[in-house]
């Protein structure tokens, strides 16, 4: 567990009140607004960060959600809360996609050069995300599972292939 000192939580401090600033009067707007018979509505509306300590035991902060800070638009699609995992000890990279309200064979994962798409639909539940992959992997390893809303890819890692040195006799 790393401890944190004065200075990083300052840090993390500042980057809360950072990103709550767009939501500063907010709740205003929201108890001011009517709902009448004209009014349409659409969500839900989501938006967030999940902060993780990072290999090197400072924090990572990432956003996910469906509308950005401070805007209120409609969103066909929502973003999955996903997650990337790289086990070096099982030499595999895995990603957990959150994809509640979905069946497996509504769900389209498509690998592109150095990244995954995920796109999943059903009924009002639509889900679209395009995930970086910064580690080198075996394409042809992948397999995914889902159950319960949670979707899991796994890739192996591929081993640096590093070339055989060789000895040189001085003549």
């Amino acid at each position: 567990m790393h401890n944190y000192d004065m200075d990083e939580w300052d840090e993390i401090d500042h980057i809360f009140q950072k990103m709550m600033l767009p939501f500063k009067g907010f709740g205003k707007i929201w108890n001011d607004m009517t709902i009448s018979e004209n009014t349409r509505t659409f969500g839900p509306y989501y938006y967030g960060y999940s902060l993780t300590v990072g290999p090197d035991g400072k924090p990572v902060f990432k956003e996910y959600g469906n509308v950005q800070p401070g805007l209120l638009q409609k969103s066909e699609t929502r973003e999955p809360f996903v997650d990337v995992i790289v086990d070096d000890k099982e030499k595999v990279l895995k990603i957990v996609a959150e994809m509640p309200g979905v069946e497996k064979k509504n769900i389209k994962i498509e690998v592109v050069g150095r990244a995954v798409n995920l796109d999943a639909e059903n009924g009002d539940k639509k889900y679209h995300t395009k995930i970086p992959i910064k580690q080198k992997v075996d394409e042809d390893s992948v397999k995914a599972t889902y159950s319960n809303g949670i979707l899991e890819v796994k890739f192996n890692l591929k081993e640096d292939i590093r070339p055989q040195g060789r000895t040189v006799q001085v003549e």
